[in-house]
């Protein structure tokens, strides 16, 4: 008789007691009976040429192992989705209309700040902020001293947050 018939012998005689141990594990009859399934292939192929000495104790290995990696799957699969009621949480990848509308304004409002800027000031501004220049190039283009780049930024800034937390 070939090991599969072994197998189908094992399985008739502890199918009962092993979907009732994985179960328990599971949590869930359906499943714990998948799992068994599983266990009783996995077994086969294991066994495939050779006698296991203890092939009760070897499948119940089997399950146990199958159903710990199902509840972390299932765990996993859980952080990532919620509940359906939950979609209404879920961050949006765009900003909201009123949030665009707000940022614009913000926008107008530093783009009006530096335009009012003293030309030096708004050149020293535009390349640390939008080119990301360091201070020693701001003042080599200027032809300025780094403390001097350093205070035109600083003086750009402020007057920009001023102008946007004032509102005007």
């Amino acid at each position: 008789m070939g090991y599969s018939e072994k197998s189908l012998s094992l399985y008739i005689a502890h199918r009962i007691e092993l979907v009732d141990y994985a179960t328990a594990i599971v949590g869930d009859r359906a499943r714990g009976e998948d799992v068994v399934q599983e266990a009783f292939l996995r077994l086969d192929a294991a066994a495939a040429g050779r006698t296991l000495d203890e092939p009760v104790g070897y499948l119940r290995r089997i399950i146990r192992n199958l159903a710990i990696d199902w509840i972390r799957r299932r765990s996993l699969e859980g952080r990532h989705v919620t509940d359906t009621r939950d979609v209404e949480g879920v961050a949006e990848d765009c900003p909201s209309q009123e949030d665009v509308l707000a940022h614009r304004d913000e926008l107008r409002i530093v783009l009006d700040a530096m335009a009012e800027l003293p030309e030096r000031t708004r050149i020293a501004l535009e390349m640390h902020r939008f080119d990301g220049f360091k201070l020693k190039d701001i003042a080599a283009h200027l032809g300025i001293s780094v403390g001097l780049a350093h205070a035109l930024v600083f003086q750009g800034l402020d007057h920009c947050r001023r102008r946007l937390f004032d509102g005007s």
